[in-house]
């Protein structure tokens, strides 16, 4: 075997090197390995114009300072990883404070792995990423996208395939202070602040503060404003001089959301449709008619003894909001026990209180009966019954229009430990635990509309509704423990110029779910606060099951508590070989899994214990890289050819109305493709990046749509010459939903003297709509031909960004490099596309309603700041 040979000056050499270089975005036992793995094999990580490609048996890629800080002042950080191949990233804003629709190789944002400073921030019931909930990128150090696999101790349930890491900076060794202030179109306007204290002692204590608020009006619809504030802190201890610390940080985030520019994807403009968010409406298709205005409107006065119906004012979706309150306590820690011996430890805690908006829903003052039982209140899976005057005009003859947002809190408890072992300088061994608990309450209490149509409160669960009896009523009421026990272990060996990476983690996930309501066939539910209601339901909708298929024949599923368990081995193997000090290749193999979340286990509730439907498969993926990789000083560049092998992919349909999702298993999907990029910095104030990814995937099976109804008969789904038999969705051999056939984009900047400046321009492939890749199709009454309402793919789209930026440090000494002016511009050709959208199996409808929505393309947008540091 070949051994290292390090002598004292190449150690300092690296030491200073490592030192330098930001540490990369995962948890802290990673970090600590893959450095480790850079001290051995002497191949520092390099950069080119903040764009790093470390030397790693994954295909990765790294963002840094460098490239973040030229973007938008309060970007998501989704948004900016947009400039990584094999991303791709809808942003619902300029300003990323209104989420967006992210896909990575064609993996959705559920199947994504997101970590900040090695936390998880997938939700723990549906795995989603809220992208307005990230972190400020002023306080971020770097982010690094994993395109295929995830670190073997990530305590993730949803990394099918690829992983976002970003990790927050250290506070700075000597004190500063700085401000930025940000002005825009939209009413946009934004203030960030941050103090370093520098050294506190001797021993290198030191910390940092940092807070930001912006606010802007919506961008379509006219309809209320976006907020948003964050704050972070963070205190840091060195211990001694070999890379030890401990740390302690806290994050604050706070978002009050209005929604805007979802419509329904119907170009076809027949009769009255016109641009805008109602069912009624379509889909833009020139720049003019996107700044649609959402009507106004008032609710009338209750006329007492009279029966008033609901008021429709307020059922807009503009007229919908979107708040979040997410918090995190979290510790980073590296301690040396011995000689090539080191222990790294991170706890953490998270708080979420969120809720999905202001859905409408329309109750009634009056009880009703049930199965002989009258006097009753409760939601019955149609209708909501009180029992008292809910407007205040003295009577109980009406019906009210209420909100009744799905409303989601979570506590969240995690802990990442890893013990590195260097056997000698050649091989290590590391060991890691990872612990994951998060309690998950799902409810949808009831509150009241301003006379406006606006939501009277954002959050309802904390003032609630109750019915005559002082029960509070719920639309769902459900609570869920996601629990996460993990074991992992790695091995790095180098062999001369090849050096070997395997390791394996094995998770156990255990989902304990209580469900408090009835659960129909569809997904639906029936919830009661007492116990004569649901003892009534029950007796009126009995529950039979076929003692020869062993299927819910009717009725609805009784409240009850499921507990769910899932494990598996999942290995990863990966290898780089140097060919010579600038050129290397590299090669990967990961198995991931995605446990099934919360909606689709409280789904399969309906179905009686015992039968395989009761228990979803989980998700499982093969993945496969193979690269190679140039590094030089003026150089980074990588071009990546993957597979993957997709096992029980789970398809979704969602209705935006009806608040229902109902869920497919496709089987299995091959995906493949080639990622590559490009950066080179001829000189060194001018620096270009060039990047393109390619993307395939093939649905193996047609997928079961259910039985031969009348409803499939008249839209002839495949399988169905008459009401009997099994209908399919016409998936096998098609391409997957959502994600673009192609990305290509580029950037370059250049500076003379004070000013610099920056293009960016991304090309987006065409996206199909559906799985069975048809256009939408309207067929009311069963009329032929049926009317094509979409094509079958969204449009391929160009979006150019500018930035601008005066350094006025350079202009006069009593400036330093943190103050200067910066002007960014987005969508400098304001280019109208189809903006995100969710990829759906259906393609056809018997109604008028729109089969699915996507949102609206931001604007081209100009905002300047200044930032003013000492």
């Amino acid at each position: 075997m070949h051994r290292s040979h390090l002598t004292a000056g190449s150690l300092l050499a690296l030491g200073m090197a490592l030192a330098s270089t930001p540490a990369l975005a995962q948890s802290t036992g990673s970090v600590d390995f893959e450095q480790q793995t850079i001290v051995v094999s002497g191949r520092t990580t390099k950069s080119v114009n903040g764009v790093q490609l470390p030397d790693t048996p994954k295909a990765k890629q790294v963002l840094d300072q460098t490239i973040i800080a030229h973007q938008a002042p309060g970007q998501s950080i989704n948004d900016i990883i947009n400039l990584v191949p094999g991303v791709s990233f809808q942003n619902n804003d300029p300003f990323g404070s209104s989420g967006g629709v992210l896909y990575i190789r064609g993996f959705d944002n559920t199947r994504i792995s997101q970590t900040f400073d090695g936390i998880p921030l997938n939700d723990t019931g549906g795995y989603s990423i809220y992208s307005n909930q990230q972190l400020d990128p002023e306080v971020i150090d770097q982010v690094n996208v994993n395109l295929g696999t995830t670190d073997v101790d990530s305590p993730t349930a949803a990394a099918s395939g690829s992983t976002v890491n970003y990790r927050s900076r250290n506070p700075t060794e000597d004190f500063h202070a700085r401000m930025i202030g940000s002005a825009g179109e939209y009413g946009y306007m934004r203030i960030f602040g941050e103090i370093d204290t520098g050294n506190l002692t001797a021993g290198g204590l030191r910390a940092y503060a940092t807070a930001s608020n912006s606010r802007n009006d919506t961008i379509y619809g006219g309809i209320g404003k976006i907020q948003k504030q964050q704050y972070n802190a963070k205190l840091y201890q060195p211990l001694g001089s070999n890379g030890d610390f401990i740390s302690i940080a806290g994050h604050y985030n706070r978002n009050r959301n209005n929604a805007f520019g979802s419509v329904p994807m119907w170009i076809e403009n027949t009769g009255t449709r016109v641009v805008g968010t109602g069912s009624g409406n379509r889909y833009p298709v020139s720049g003019d008619d996107r700044f649609y205005q959402t009507a106004r409107c008032t609710i009338a006065a209750p006329v007492a003894g009279a029966a008033d119906a609901a008021s429709a004012c307020g059922s807009d979706y503009d007229y919908r909001i979107n708040p979040s309150d997410t918090a995190n306590i979290r510790i980073s820690s590296r301690f040396t026990l011995a000689d090539g011996l080191v222990l790294t430890v991170d706890p953490s805690i998270q708080w979420t209180s969120a809720n999905g908006g202001t859905l409408g829903y329309v109750a009634s003052e009056k009880t009703t009966t049930i199965n002989g039982v009258s006097g009753l209140t409760g939601y019955d899976g149609t209708n909501y019954y009180f029992g008292k005057d809910l407007n205040g005009d003295g009577d109980k003859l009406d019906t009210v229009r209420l909100i009744a947002p799905s409303q989601t809190k979570t506590i969240r408890l995690g802990l990442i430990a890893s013990l590195r072992y260097d056997i000698n300088p050649d091989n290590t061994i590391r060991l890691a635990y990872s612990y994951d608990r998060g309690r998950h309450r799902q409810t949808a209490e009831f509150g009241t509309y301003n006379s406006n149509g606006t939501a009277g409160t954002y959050f309802p669960v904390s003032d609630p509704i109750t019915d005559v009896n002082g029960n509070v009523m719920q639309r769902r009421n459900r609570l869920s423990y996601a629990i996460l026990h993990q074991v992992s272990g790695e091995y790095r060996g180098k062999f001369g110029g090849l050096t070997v990476n395997a390791g394996v983690r094995v998770p156990f996930f255990k989902r304990n779910l209580n469900q408090y309501c009835f659960t129909s066939r569809t997904g639906g539910y029936a919830c009661f606060g007492s116990d004569a209601a649901n003892a009534a339901f029950a007796a009126a909708n009995p529950y039979v099951v076929s003692t020869t298929t062993g299927l819910p024949t009717s009725g609805y599923a009784a409240p009850q508590q499921r507990i769910f368990t899932y494990s598996k081995a999942l290995p990863s193997v990966g290898a780089t070989f140097a060919v010579n000090s600038n050129v290397g290749i590299f090669a990967n193999y990961s198995k991931g899994l995605q446990v099934p979340g919360t909606d689709n286990l409280y789904n399969s509730f309906y179905f009686p214990m015992g039968n395989d439907a009761a228990k979803p498969n989980p998700e499982t993926t093969d993945n496969f890289d193979l690269g190679v990789r140039y590094r030089s000083g003026k150089v980074m560049a990588q071009v990546s050819a993957w597979y993957t092998i997709y096992q029980n992919r789970l398809a979704s349909s969602f209705d935006r109305d009806l608040n229902t999702t109902i869920y497919r298993n496709l089987g299995r999907v091959d995906k493949y493709g080639i990622d590559g990029s490009i950066s080179y910095s001829p000189v060194r104030d001018l620096a270009i990046y060039l990047y393109g990814s390619y993307l395939h995937s093939k649905i193996r099976d047609n997928v079961e749509a259910g039985d031969c109804s009348s409803q499939n008969v008249l839209l002839n789904m495949y399988g169905c010459t008459a009401a009997t038999g099994t209908a399919y969705y016409q998936t096998a051999g098609k391409r997957e939903s959502g994600a673009p056939v192609y990305t290509f984009g580029g950037r370059v900047d250049g500076s003379v003297g004070p000013v610099s400046l920056g293009v960016q321009a991304k090309r987006t492939g065409p996206r199909y709509v559906n799985d069975q890749n048809l256009p939408f199709y309207v067929n009311v009454g069963g009329t032929t031909p049926r009317q094509e309402i979409f094509p079958a793919k969204a449009p391929a789209y160009t979006q150019v960004d500018l930035d601008a930026k005066l350094s006025l440090d350079k202009v006069s000494p009593i400036f330093n490099n943190r103050t200067f002016l910066q002007l960014n511009v987005i969508n400098v050709f304001d280019e109208t596309y189809v903006g995100g959208f969710s990829g759906t199996l259906n393609s056809q409808s018997t109604s008028t309603s729109p089969i699915s929505y996507a949102q609206i393309s931001p604007p081209r947008t100009i905002m300047g700041s200044i930032s003013f540091g000492f």
